[in-house]
């Protein structure tokens, strides 16, 4: 995702304070965090000893956002076993690893947006809204059929005694068959 372009020089203060130069502005730690999320590359100088210190303010970064409520990606476990790859024989093996597994997932996770906008329109799921309202309706109806007392009467019936023609209640029951075929089959995609 990064650009061809050169990377973006990014220089901290002694004051902790983040200086853009492309822009010549000050930044914080969500700004870069915007950048990266944008797929723009840059780098983070020292701005004393001129030392490259991009992965210590990335990793600030990624500190931060385990610690915004709901935010959390990485689990305990899996903090627990990168400490113990550090200093073992593997520790080399590790990154490559890492950014190889996660370049995986970010293609699966394009490849699962582009089905679900093909199944349900681009960026919508209003498809399945309708879907789902259409059932609902169906299962207000259904009930309603079980609960005449609860519904209320019409000008020429009283209360609980407008009883639906056997013709209703056959249109009710098929579509009652055509709604379980439906989850039958949704749930056997699933399997």
């Amino acid at each position: 995702m990064a650009n061809s372009e050169a990377p973006i020089t990014i220089k901290k203060y002694a004051n902790r304070r983040l200086y853009n130069t492309g822009t010549s502005t000050y930044v914080t730690l969500e700004d870069l965090a915007t950048m990266v999320k944008s797929g723009e590359d840059f780098v983070v100088y020292d701005a004393k000893s001129g030392e490259d210190i991009t992965r210590s303010v990335l990793a600030q970064i990624i500190f931060e956002q385990e610690n915004k409520e709901g935010q959390n990606l990485l689990p305990i476990n899996f903090l627990r076993q990168l400490i113990r790859f550090y200093g073992d024989s593997m520790q080399m093996l590790v990154p490559r690893y890492l950014e190889v597994s996660l370049e995986s997932l970010t293609k699966e996770q394009e490849k699962f947006r582009t089905q679900m906008a093909q199944a349900f329109g681009v960026g919508s799921f209003g498809p399945l809204e309708d879907h789902v309202r259409r059932n609902m309706e169906m299962f207000e109806k259904t009930f309603a059929m079980f609960t005449p007392f609860a519904r209320g009467g019409t000008k020429d019936s009283p209360a609980g005694t407008d009883v639906k023609p056997a013709g209703d209640f056959d249109e009710m029951k098929r579509q009652l068959d055509e709604m379980q075929k439906r989850l039958d089959r949704m749930t056997e995609k699933d399997k």
